[in-house]
């Protein structure tokens, strides 16, 4: 009877992991389905770059290649790492869309007033303000763009406010723009033509100009033979008749709505089928692991160099955070050292920020995967070591090689040469085209290692789904997806290249990396025989279905307002909310992780992984799940679209969640490779409640009072108020900057204590025990671990 019952429960699983299989590709097929075709819709309904642009009279007065190139100057001189346009990029400076689009109705108001009443638009009644008002919002709304000819027709008052653009952008780049832009950046000369579309002749601070004035007409016209604009209405200013359209507020409510549903059911399905990795160790009985018996390859050792320079990396980039965050008290200087600025001013420090962040997150988890292949497969290939020391030499030659050449593209050393050698300009994107290429080699490298150390473990599992082959697939997918980041060049419509640029943010980062980490959380867990591998391969299946069928469609809420299709603003909607569901079930994973590192006692070697792994699990509730929500509402993302807020949930995701779990897995890595007798857990506790004490100071202290009051502003004044220098110098705004200091350097203080030990354990390495070709003595995970 017993031996029936366990055939019929052992029958019972192998069909649920089928059709959990099932469900987890139909969804895959359907999400991306979505997911291309409203990609080839945005490709279909986006702005126009006309051939022309023509006055009534039929002069000239720019044409595409003025655009293009306006564009290519924005990117070059890196200023997306400075302000934002429709809404994506950084938040030290303007919208310079909403900057634009002010400066053009004011100029339209202006010719209008001075037609009509002889006198300029500030001089009216008030009644006659608003004739003037209707009128030029009426002008502004009607499209003249002919798709037949290609060229777009202005109005004499719609030249006059591109005059206005142009003056304004002539000032501002020559002189600065009296907060945190450096005086001179575009320089007066030519662009010379060398053949490639993106590079177009003109003086640069006109093409610029051009640039900012297409996205500012295209923010303000509407589509053909519809009632909103390219960017459903965005950015919020009423002078030119941009209101929050009506699917804004529904599809809001109707994400909410759906949100409570799907949780139910969620939770309903994960409890009436025991989807979770709750099997655990038999008989309550707690492994013992004595890490001086466990195995050791050269290999492993060697990853030993990986995880000093990821804590190296990691402390230079939080310097570069703490400058920037300085940057907004004092713009131009740094504790009066007018140097520092000019050598490191905000764009840089903030393309640099970003980047390091992305390599030493990336370099950790790479280096966990060098670590875990041969626990995997069970033995070391030949030369695994030597591939391993090219490997980190090529990342150091990538390090290194793009962060001077962003400088030197930036500071316009590198001429044309920019996107290639220098920084491409776009934010998270900012390596030159020549350092993706070397990016995309080293991780092609690090698969190959990768593969060579599960090979034989791949062979043993006669589950083409199980756990080895879930750790395989999801390590071919890091570097495959990071090739859409190929798909961008300067010459792309803005708002097709904002298309592919969060394939890589949103897809590779958020959504590739958390698969990535998924399955490793699952690995180590039954590594550590904590739980059993066929409650964790269903649980990890289920986790699968809901992280991608949320995940990937759920990207839509970056393209509300950038110039895509309105039917974004409800698949966005709906799905970005939908995310906050696995994120919570990780949560709960979490807390059961959490009671058995506790009943492990005190002679259990992974507590320091363990607090990272719930501190990730938190902050992928909070950070990334509750702050994401809350600004993904399409009601709020319209008035705080690149805001306070977003880097409250950014900060809260990128570090609380990917951050985190970088430093989960280079302790536990590190655990098995440094003696015992040289590890300190005291260390890495204090390191551990620093950063997260500091992480969380951060967002509560300055990040989200702020935002909020952002929003209010918006609301009040219209977006392009919320994002001028005069509301960062408000005293209340400066005085939460300032006191920002104080959670900055307790985050600091946990960076520097993890910094000092990972350094030091690299003086403190095992020796192998285990040399090539020779087998480990290690549970064969391609069986069940009972």
């Amino acid at each position: 009877m017993e031996i029936n019952r366990n055939v019929r429960a052992s029958v019972a699983r192998s069909t649920q992991n089928s059709f959990l299989k099932s469900v987890l590709i139909f969804t895959i097929l359907i999400s991306f389905t979505v997911l291309l075709v409203g990609g080839y819709w945005i490709f279909k309904e986006m702005a126009p770059r006309p051939k022309e642009v023509r006055s009534e009279s039929g002069e000239v007065l720019l044409t595409k290649e003025s655009i293009i190139g306006g564009q290519s100057v924005f990117q070059k001189y890196g200023l997306m790492d400075y302000g934002t346009v429709l809404g994506h990029g950084s938040y030290m400076g303007p919208d310079y869309t909403a900057q634009a689009l002010k400066v053009y109705t004011e100029g339209m108001q202006d010719y209008k007033a001075n037609e009509l009443y002889h006198k300029p638009f500030k001089q009216l009644s008030s009644d006659e303000q608003q004739i003037v008002r209707q009128k030029v919002m009426k002008e502004m709304k009607k499209n003249r763009y002919n798709p037949a000819t290609d060229v777009l027709v202005l109005t004499d008052a719609q030249v006059y406010g591109l005059e206005q653009v142009r003056d304004y952008y002539k000032n501002v780049f020559t002189n600065g723009d009296g907060w945190g832009l450096k005086k001179g950046l575009i320089q007066e000369s030519h662009m010379p033509k060398d053949g490639r579309a993106w590079v177009a002749s003109g003086d640069q601070t006109t093409q610029i100009a051009d640039f900012f004035f297409w996205t500012a007409w295209l923010s303000s016209t509407l589509r053909n033979g519809d009632t909103i604009t390219y960017t459903n209405n965005w950015p919020y200013y009423e002078d030119a008749g941009n209101t929050m359209s009506f699917s804004a507020i529904w599809w809001s409510g109707a994400s909410a709505t759906i949100l409570v549903l799907f949780v139910a059911i969620i939770l309903f399905i994960q409890h009436r089928y025991q989807l979770s990795m709750q099997e655990a160790y038999k008989d309550g009985q707690f492994p013992i692991i004595d890490l001086r018996k466990q195995p050791l390859t050269a290999s492993q050792v060697k990853t030993g160099k990986y995880f000093a320079v990821v804590s190296v990396l990691f402390f230079v980039q939080s310097m570069f955070g703490a400058l920037l965050a300085h940057y907004y008290v004092e713009p131009d200087s740094f504790f009066g050292i007018k140097w520092i600025h000019d050598i490191l001013p905000f764009n840089i420090a903030k393309g640099y920020h970003l980047q390091l962040a992305i390599f030493w997150i990336a370099t950790s988890w790479l280096g966990m995967g060098i670590f875990i292949a041969p626990l995997v497969g069970g033995y070391e290939p030949k030369k695994q070591g030597l591939l391993v020391d090219v490997l980190f030499w090529a990342l150091v030659v990538l390090v290194g090689g793009s962060m001077l050449g962003e400088w030197l593209g930036v500071n316009g050393y590198l001429g044309n040469n920019w996107f290639l050698l220098g920084n491409q300009g776009w934010e998270y994107i900012e390596l030159g085209r020549i350092w993706q290429i070397v990016l995309v080699v080293g991780m092609l490298i690090w698969l190959f290692i990768v593969y060579r150390g599960i090979k034989s473990g791949l062979k043993r599992e006669s589950d083409k789904g199980g756990l080895i082959h879930l750790l395989f697939y999801s390590a071919i997918a890091v570097p495959f997806f990071y090739v859409f980041a190929f798909f961008i060049n300067p010459d792309t419509n803005f708002t097709m290249a904002d298309f592919w640029r969060w394939w890589i943010i949103h897809l590779w980062v958020e959504g590739i990396f958390e698969v990535f980490a998924v399955v490793v959380i699952g690995f180590l867990l039954v590594q550590m025989k904590l739980v059993t591998k066929k409650s964790t391969v269903r649980a990890l299946y289920f986790q699968f279905i809901i992280l991608l069928g949320s995940g990937v469609i759920g990207i839509g809420h970056h393209y509300y307002y950038n110039g895509s299709a309105e039917v974004w603003i409800g698949l966005g909607a709906v799905f970005s909310a939908l995310e906050v569901i696995p994120l919570t079930l990780l949560v709960l994973e979490a807390y059961e992780q959490y009671k058995m590192m506790r009943d492990g006692g005190v002679d259990f070697p992974y507590k320091a992984t363990f607090w990272f792994l719930i501190s990730t699990a938190i902050w992928n509730l909070v950070g990334a799940g509750v702050l994401g929500f809350l600004i993904n509402l399409p009601a709020v993302s319209y008035f705080e679209h690149g805001q306070f807020l977003t880097p409250a949930h950014g900060h809260g995701a990128m570090m609380g969640v990917y951050g985190m779990f970088g430093i989960a897995v280079l302790l536990y890595s590190l655990r098995n490779i440094v003696k015992p007798e040289a590890w300190n857990d005291k260390w890495l506790k204090f390191a551990c409640w620093m950063l997260n004490i500091g992480l969380a100071g951060m967002i509560v202290v300055t990040l989200l009072p702020i935002g909020i009051m952002q929003l209010k502003e918006a609301f009040l004044h219209g977006y392009w108020a919320s994002r001028s220098p005069e509301f960062l110098k408000q005293d209340i705004v400066q005085n939460l900057l300032t006191l920002r200091s104080v959670p900055d350097t307790i985050f600091l203080v946990g960076v520097i204590t993890l910094m000092v030990f990972s350094v030091k354990a690299l003086f403190h390495l095992r020796k192998p025990t285990h040399q090539e070709e020779q087998a480990l003595p290690v549970p064969d995970l391609a069986k069940e671990v009972e």
